[in-house]
């Protein structure tokens, strides 16, 4: 899995001296590049609760991407980052009357809904503005379906676009999200349908929609499952079944519908790696009574590895060169429970001659890690960030 790693990544997390999360700029914008190559009519809005740091969104807006916000604050931090207010939408259906009006001062005009309660408030306190719905998807496939919180079924969802424009909103979209990390083309394929569904029965009733947005879920490629195989996502597959779907709306629906996409892990996670450090390797006897490897790491859920309950993430150790390894728990530093891998997780390989100190490179962690990071919990604090490569403009 060594190639899907740059040399840029790999020089920055050597010369780190310290804990930190490294960003690969030039990788993130190459990784935006590839996938505009890939879905050449989608408009690329980078999800940023993905990766919430200035420099990684200056770098993506700079190239080209819009923004996907979840928040008046994330609204903010992406207009401070350079991107235009018109690429810029607030894609939470979960939103206050007071985030509503904070985000229609900041001149953010397209809103995503699926209730009849927030498209009343998005009338009374941003008038005029215009809202995509968001159709419900069951998320198989995805190592996080999503649960039900998000999205309304099909009918639902004309009855809010009708409302919308009685409102005197625009009705101006569909949504779907297949689920973060999404393995599979079939729920690309099930998202298709289901909007050409809403699609024609919106059109019965004289609302004709000017895009479909397409949401998150296109995988990330260096993780690995709970079992330790790399995952292997079929995105040549995905992307075939996307473009077809993309074609047959808009012969059936009109060439002038638009398509969004709203990537987050997909652009970062592979182009961030953590520079962590070995807290112990120790052997303590398990529930058997046989002794078992732990390996504690300077980071752990609360401090960057949040997503370890569902995968794991590819471990280097560049210190050890060629060692004997062995099977290890890896685990944080945290007085938690949980800040673990839990029993379903089959055990890392490990060099058997780790020391306190020695440093880890933990691979493929460049997507949620600074958003789920707390203040410090017990005490071990958030990792600084750094970055390397990438265009820059004066």
């Amino acid at each position: 899995m060594t190639e899907r790693y740059t040399a840029r990544l790999r020089a920055a997390l050597a010369a780190a001296g310290e804990d930190r999360i490294v960003y690969d700029l030039a990788g993130i914008q190459d990784r935006y590049r590839d996938l505009r190559r890939e879905l050449p009519e989608a408009d690329i809005r980078f999800a940023l609760k993905a990766c919430p740091v200035d420099e990684v969104i200056a770098c993506l807006v700079r190239v080209g991407a819009g923004i996907d916000a979840a928040s008046p604050r994330e609204i903010r931090q992406a207009l401070r980052a350079g991107a235009p207010a018109g690429r810029t939408h607030y894609g939470n259906t979960v939103k206050s009357d007071r985030d509503i009006a904070e985000a229609h001062r900041l001149g953010i005009t397209d809103f995503a809904t699926d209730n009849l309660e927030d498209v009343a408030a998005i009338a009374a306190h941003a008038p005029g503005a215009r809202v995509f719905c968001r159709l419900a998807t069951r998320g198989e496939g995805a190592l996080w379906g999503l649960g039900e919180k998000f999205g309304c079924p099909p009918g639902q969802a004309v009855q809010v676009l009708l409302t919308a424009h009685d409102l005197g909103l625009t009705p101006a979209g569909l949504s779907v999200h297949v689920g973060s990390q999404q393995m599979t083309a079939d729920a690309w394929r099930a998202a298709f349908e289901s909007l050409a569904d809403v699609l024609t029965t919106l059109h019965h009733h004289g609302i004709s929609l000017d895009h479909l947005n397409l949401g998150g879920g296109l995988p990330a490629l260096g993780y690995l499952d709970t079992q330790g195989t790399p995952l292997d996502p079929p995105l040549d597959k995905i992307f075939a079944v996307i473009r077809e779907g993309m074609l047959q709306l808009r012969r059936s629906h009109g060439e002038k519908l638009r398509f969004v996409m709203e990537p987050g892990r997909h652009l970062v996670a592979d182009h961030g790696a953590i520079r962590a450090h070995v807290a112990r390797l120790a052997r303590r006897p398990g529930a058997d009574g046989e002794p078992r490897y732990w390996l504690y790491l300077s980071c752990g859920r609360f401090n960057g590895l949040y997503e370890m309950d569902s995968l794991q993430y590819p471990l280097e150790f560049p210190t050890h060169p060629e060692a004997e390894y062995v099977p290890a728990v890896l685990a944080g530093p945290t007085c938690d429970g949980d800040d673990a891998h839990s029993r379903e997780h089959a055990p890392v390989q490990v060099p058997r001659n780790l020391a306190s100190g020695d440093p880890v490179w933990v691979m493929s962690s460049g997507a949620y890690a600074t958003s789920y990071m707390t203040q410090g919990f017990n005490g071990f604090a958030p990792l600084p960030c750094r970055w390397t490569g990438g265009e820059h403009h004066d």
